[in-house]
């Protein structure tokens, strides 16, 4: 098994440096390794929504960045960029803590991976996800 081409610790700090914006929401990002990683949003009321459950743009915002951590892992490219992001809600998220595991399926100029979505008091899925990434020339 391939190691990944960042560690946690650089992948935080290049989040501090150059991506300030995704420390907005307090994901933490508890793994990374070549072509995969696993996220946890925060439980916060504020990310509730009608109904009491977390909100849609919640878990895309989790979702993006949890494939960007596995594509970082595997390309050791940070300026890897989204080329599409297709989410599948496949039940209400309750309030609560959100686990992110995502996994890179292709390397190459183009990357393809997918991320699955589960609340931390369960193990049913709440989103799927799949996402290709781009490497800038």
């Amino acid at each position: 098994m391939e190691a990944a081409l960042i560690s946690v610790e650089e992948f935080n700090q290049m989040l501090d440096d150059e991506h300030r914006f995704a420390r907005l929401l307090g994901i933490e990002i508890k793994e990374i390794g070549h072509g995969t990683s696993v996220l946890y949003l925060p439980a916060k009321p504020d990310y509730t929504r009608l109904g009491g459950v977390i909100a849609g743009p919640m878990l895309m915002a989790l979702a993006d960045m949890a494939l960007y951590a596995a594509a970082v892992g595997a390309t050791g490219n940070p300026r890897v960029v989204t080329a599409s992001l297709n989410i599948n809600f496949v039940r209400g998220a309750p309030p609560g803590g959100i686990i992110a595991k995502a996994n890179i399926i292709k390397t190459g100029r183009l990357i393809s991976g997918e991320v699955y979505l589960y609340p931390e008091s369960s193990d049913k899925v709440v989103a799927h996800a799949i996402s290709t990434w781009a490497l800038p020339r």
